[in-house]
């Protein structure tokens, strides 16, 4: 896990949140800035996924080159 998976996903809790509470009170614009917080949050944290990703290959590629297995 990194920081950007940790951070977005803390974005799209407080964005839940924010959004819950503007329902609460009736404040269209806390609803709104509430899903912006949350599309934020779901960007930062498939980036986050997306370098796991690329760090897990990188990684596993490497390995097989220096145990002399080619998969390609």
């Amino acid at each position: 896990m990194n920081k950007d998976q940790v951070k977005g996903a803390a974005k799209d809790a407080a964005g839940k949140t924010q959004e819950a509470a503007g329902k609460l009170v009736g404040s269209k614009d806390q609803q709104a800035k509430g899903l912006a917080k949350q599309v934020e949050g779901s960007v930062q944290k498939n980036y986050g996924d997306a370098k796991e990703t690329v760090k897990d290959v990188t990684r596993d590629v490497s390995r097989d080159a220096t145990k002399g297995n080619n998969r390609f």
